[in-house]
């Protein structure tokens, strides 16, 4: 294992019903690193999640997590890891307290009431400490299931869609509680549908249809995409997006709002094939920086369906 990787996997291969779910995985993550997975649906991210923390056994491949072996030690991962599913999983008919006095006597952690007390001053629930978990707002469930993730302390967290579901207020303060502990040295292991909390990982892997695409930083996934994008505004965009989509040039064409943007991977043949539409007064274009989202749904347009083979 390298210093300072938490994570470090090679070839994870799994397969249900006879489909290769997760082909070929290798990934490394580093210590106190915040590592966000995306994809569609389908994907591979939570079987891949499960087959870090040990949850699931790979068909093939290694590696190490915590500094354990993932298929001979899987039993030490799960002891070490904090794992929060998509679905909330504590009891509603108790309150916030008994639930995490709850989870601190099934995972023995010791001297139980002080970190319980703790999780509850550090996720902000001390003053919500006896509502019945079934009344929260889908903000405060989504932190108290993390405060259960960290009560017996652990250096990994692995959050599978964690603010599915949630306000974009609630999404913000639960990411800023995830850069608080990853500042702490906690490593945070995260899947996301949502661009701008992709643009809050430190680094990010794509995965579509069981391959792993790209990794890197937000900036260098973009950089790595060669996209040339353009934005334009004006009226009846919905029959300028169904022309544009026949040329041979532009590779996507995105609604936002009430403009479209249109990318392309060669630069010269977009600015060709563009040059007529920006000679029309009616319609308005500007050059524009592609972002995440144009880069992930041409990720997705061009990676092939494994349900589909």
């Amino acid at each position: 294992m390298t210093p300072d990787a938490v994570i470090e996997v090679e070839g994870l291969t799994k397969s249900f019903g006879g489909k290769r779910v997760v082909d070929d995985f290798s990934i490394r993550v580093d210590r106190g690193q915040i590592f966000g997975f995306l994809g569609p649906n389908g994907s591979g991210k939570t079987t891949t999640i499960r087959m870090l923390c040990g949850l699931l056994t790979p068909d093939a491949g290694r590696g190490t997590c915590l500094g354990h072996d993932i298929i001979r030690e899987s039993a030490q991962i799960k002891r070490e890891v904090g794992y929060m599913t998509q679905r909330f999983s504590l009891y509603e008919d108790l309150s916030i307290r008994e639930n995490l006095d709850f989870i601190a006597r099934v995972y023995a952690v010791p001297e139980s009431g002080r970190n319980v007390q703790h999780a509850l001053e550090r996720l902000g629930l001390e003053n919500r400490s006896h509502q019945l978990a079934g009344q929260l707002s889908g903000g405060w469930k989504q932190r108290l299931a993390l405060a259960a993730c960290l009560l017996h302390s652990p250096q990994l967290l692995l959050l599978d869609e964690p603010t599915a579901g949630v306000d974009p207020k609630a999404r913000r303060e639960f990411w800023d509680q995830i850069h608080a502990l990853a500042a702490d040295g906690i490593t945070i292991l995260v899947s996301t549908h949502y661009m701008d909390e992709a643009e809050r990982c430190h680094r990010l892997a794509y995965i579509a249809y069981g391959k792993l695409l790209i990794t890197g930083t937000a900036t260098e996934v973009i950089e790595h995409s060669r996209l040339t994008t353009w934005s334009v505004s004006g009226p009846d965009l919905f029959p300028l997006a169904s022309e544009l989509r026949r040329l041979p040039a532009v590779k996507m064409v995105v609604p936002f709002g009430n403009t479209l943007h249109i990318s392309g991977v060669d630069e010269s043949a977009l600015e060709s094939a563009l040059a007529p539409y920006r000679g029309r007064r009616d319609l308005i274009w500007t050059r524009a920086e592609p972002g995440l989202e144009d880069v992930f749904i041409r990720m997705m347009d061009s990676a092939q369906d494994n349900f589909n083979a």
